[in-house]
């Protein structure tokens, strides 16, 4: 993660880790924790993708064991700044608890106000999809 200064959309986190994609399956159990995530804003690319996953994304994908996705649409430039909903997968349901996140469209890329997850070992994913195992068969 590198902090960066982009024009009109203020200082960022870049979340570029290719285990952030949600085509990413975890069999290891070393699993990404988010909770020391600092509460600001972060923008996906390179190998974890462009954007957040817009779908359910199953439990122990994009390298943690509960999978944040955004349960609701990505706004316009006009839109400005929105807040959503990201869900957190469970191995019963696909929003078995959520954070509320601010998301602004730059144009290009967009930007997400995340929070800390509920707890160790959820995360937030990319749209990513890479298709690998993280771990040893």
């Amino acid at each position: 993660m590198s902090l960066l200064t982009v024009g009109g959309c203020n200082n960022y986190t870049d979340l570029s880790e290719a285990d952030r994609a949600q085509g990413q399956i975890v069999i290891n159990g070393n699993y990404r924790c988010d909770w020391n995530l600092v509460t600001g804003w972060y923008r996906f690319q390179g190998a974890a993708g462009d954007r957040i996953a817009d779908k359910c994304v199953p439990m122990r994908h994009c390298g943690t064991a509960i999978p944040g996705w955004l349960n609701g649409a990505h706004p316009t430039i006009a839109e400005g700044v929105v807040t959503r909903r990201v869900c957190f997968s469970s191995s019963d349901t696909c929003c078995y608890r959520y954070n509320n996140v601010r998301i602004k469209n730059c144009g290009a890329y967009f930007l997400y106000q995340f929070s800390r997850p509920y707890q160790c070992y959820a995360g937030y994913c990319g749209n990513g999809n890479a298709g690998k195992f993280l771990g040893i068969f």
